[in-house]
Parts: structure tokens; sequence; C-alpha cells
């Protein structure tokens, strides 16, 4: 027998290089795993964009800010804009989803922001490129929505001026209205700078980039009717955020 295979093979000290490779093979196995998923990661990152659109005064949107500084340092490539950018910001969005740039289109929009949400989602759908997940804070006006949105969620402060989005018959996808004027610190002011608020959305956008679990809105009704029940009849199917 040759030296290094007796070496190999002889218990006690020669037992010990073996176990040793052993277990530098399992070690580089074990670390390639989340190697092997980070591309993955960061090709849906990439792919993604999302459109933040302030209200009628930029000073007062900064809570959008917060957020694409917060999805940028997940790799997601942000754009924040005013809401009266919503049409060419929509055509830019449909050409590069054509070309491929865009695989994820992802719209948040706050007050006057939230109220261009609707149209830009209807222009987007008419040039061939659907949103994938629509997000607005507070519309203080009536909205309709129609077109192609893989979801379209309407977070409003029901005791202050914000307004549920309506569905119309041309609407293909899943709107969802959530009355959040019970979280603690929210206003129209202040609802896109609430950190539980910003939690929500952020955790909703990585649900779709990264396939993720976003935390479900619960759906509050009164526990018995009466006083109590009829005088929140025109609340009566209202939604908490859970932080």
């Amino acid at each position: 027998m040759r030296p290094y295979r007796r070496w190999l093979s002889l218990p006690g000290q020669g037992s010990w290089p073996r176990v040793h490779a052993i277990a530098l093979l399992l070690l580089l196995l074990i670390g390639a795993c989340p190697a092997s998923a980070a591309p993955n990661s960061v090709s849906a990152a990439s792919t993604a964009h999302v459109y933040l659109l302030r209200g009628v005064l930029n000073i007062f949107s900064l809570g959008l800010d917060d957020i694409a500084a917060q999805l940028r340092a997940q790799g997601i490539p942000v754009t924040v804009a005013n809401f009266a950018s919503w049409s060419s910001l929509a055509d830019e969005a449909a050409l590069a989803y054509k070309s491929g740039r865009i695989k994820t289109i992802i719209l948040v929009g706050h007050s006057s922001g939230a109220t261009a949400l609707p149209d830009m989602v209807a222009r987007l759908d008419q040039l061939g490129a659907p949103v994938k997940l629509a997000i607005g804070l507070d519309s203080v006006f009536r909205t309709k929505l129609s077109g192609r949105v893989g979801r379209y969620v309407n977070f409003y402060i029901a005791n202050g001026n914000g307004e549920p989005v309506a569905r119309t018959a041309q609407l293909q996808g899943k709107l969802e209205n959530i009355n959040v004027q019970d979280v603690p610190g929210v206003g129209h002011m202040s609802i896109e700078k609430n950190q539980i608020m910003q939690r929500k959305v952020i955790s909703e956008i990585d649900a779709v980039v990264f396939g993720r679990s976003a935390p479900a809105s619960r759906i509050q009704k009164p526990r018995q009717p009466g006083a109590a029940g009829a005088a929140r009849a025109g609340i009566a199917n209202t939604a908490a955020v859970r932080q």
C-alpha cells in the first residue's frame, strides 16, 4: 500500500483529514445555495419599476422620498414625480415594458397622486403595459377604476376627506378599499410619512417583486347591531393595517 493511501485509511490520526475534507465539502455546498438564489432576486428587482406620484405641491408628499430610498436600498428602480406627470410617465413605462427593460410596473400615489392612479392604470392598459400593483394613499376625490391591474389597494381615511375607489365593469383585476383611520398618527398630510403605512406599502411591493408574503388586512365589522352599529353604518366594512 502506498504511504498516502495508508494515511487515508488508518484509524485515529489518519481519519481526521477525511472528516475535515467532508466537512469542508458540505460547507461549500451549503454556502452555494444562497449564492444561487441571489441572482434571481437581483433580476426580479432590476426588472421592476416603481413610480411614486406626489400630490399638488411636492413639499407635502415627502414621505414618498423615504419609501423610494428604502426601495432603492433593495435594488428596486424607482421614479418620484409630481402627479401632473402621470401621462408622460405612463408612456415612458409602456415603452420600457415593450422593450423588456421593465417586466413589473408598480404605482404608488399620495393625495392628488392617488387620484391620478386610476387614469394612469387605464392609460398603461391602453398602451399594452398592465400594472402589477397600484397603491393609493388617501385620494380626496372620487375616482373610478378600469383597465388591467393585478391588484389595486386604496388606503383612505374615512373620517377625513379620503374616498374609496369605485369599480367599473371594465376593470380586470382586484380592488381593495382599506380604511386606515385607526392607524395611530395617520392623517391626510402624514399618511405617506407614517412608519406603519410605509412598512405596509413596502411589504406590498416586496410581495410582488420578491414573492414575499404581505401582511393581510383584516375587515372589521360591528360586533352587535344597535346604536353603535348604526352610528358606524357608513364605514361598516373597514380594515385596519396589521403592524
